[in-house]
């Protein structure tokens, strides 16, 4: 259970499921956790690190984000942070762009993005403290990819991906999937000249390989070897046009809808 420290705070992160990663954000006394889809392995971080909960952060309504709040409440009570607009039971603080909130328990302040596209009403945290720029993004921005389309529209996914792409280089990308080595995979086929994506190909399949996780990555290393962020560059275009799924002189947009439909089947 990797520990990654940064200031006076630390994310620990929780592997659940056969590939979720939740995260427990902690100052060593008191704990936030993001997205506990199970509770079993949240209890079981709390207790090995010697941890209070003090509040949950909810990016969307999926079962495998918030399967694990009733039981975790059911020891502890309190308060529940999620978005606003996604259907979400039982949240004691709804959120939405461009509020701000500081973590019960913690020194800590984060700002809300939405982000639909995966779902209609998905939210971000980030944080912005100098020196530790973090980005807690549930399953909108993956390490070499993105969610998919399962209530949003390709155009509100592409706003969303560029508003999180607009981040300092350095911001850490807390996604909550182990998906990368086949993101990355896609990525090779869609742009087998970014030589950046079989770089990181090469770190990303050494981790996989002694089951390290391979997040949180950056925006940095986003922004050079994500697809879904690179979708306007001309070789992934060609690769479009190249494999039938798009027309040339299609729009951007257009050209973003078939990269991630070909994702989907890949």
């Amino acid at each position: 259970m990797p520990n990654q420290q940064n200031s006076e705070l630390s994310v620990l992160t929780v592997p659940a499921f056969n590939d979720n990663y939740l995260w427990v954000i902690h100052d060593g006394q008191h704990a936030a956790v993001v997205d506990p889809g199970d509770a079993g392995p949240i209890r079981d971080a709390l207790s090995q690190h010697g941890l209070t909960l003090t509040a949950i952060l909810l990016t969307h309504h999926h079962a495998d984000h918030i399967g694990g709040v009733p039981s975790l409440l059911a020891h502890t009570q309190v308060p529940v942070f999620g978005p606003r607009y996604d259907g979400i039971e039982g949240i004691t603080q709804a959120l939405g762009e461009g509020e701000r909130i500081t973590v019960p328990g913690l020194a800590l302040e984060l700002e809300v993005l939405d982000v639909p596209g995966h779902t209609l009403g998905h939210i971000a945290y980030v944080r912005r403290t100098p020196g530790a720029h973090w980005l807690f993004c549930g399953d909108t921005l993956f390490a070499g990819g993105c969610g998919r389309l399962f209530e949003g529209t390709p155009a509100q996914m592409a706003d969303s991906l560029a508003k999180l792409a607009a981040l300092p280089d350095d911001t850490l990308v807390y996604c909550a999937h182990e998906y990368t080595v086949s993101n990355l995979r896609f990525a090779q086929a869609v742009e087998p000249d970014n030589h950046g994506v079989a770089l990181r190909m090469r770190d990303a399949t050494a981790k996989r390989g002694t089951r390290l996780p391979t997040v949180p990555s950056t925006i940095g290393l986003e922004r050079g070897t994500n697809p879904f962020l690179r979708y306007t560059e001309p070789g992934i275009v060609k690769s479009l046009v190249d494999a039938g799924r798009l027309k040339s002189g299609a729009s951007p947009v257009d050209a973003f809808a078939a990269l991630r439909e070909w994702k989907n089947v890949f």
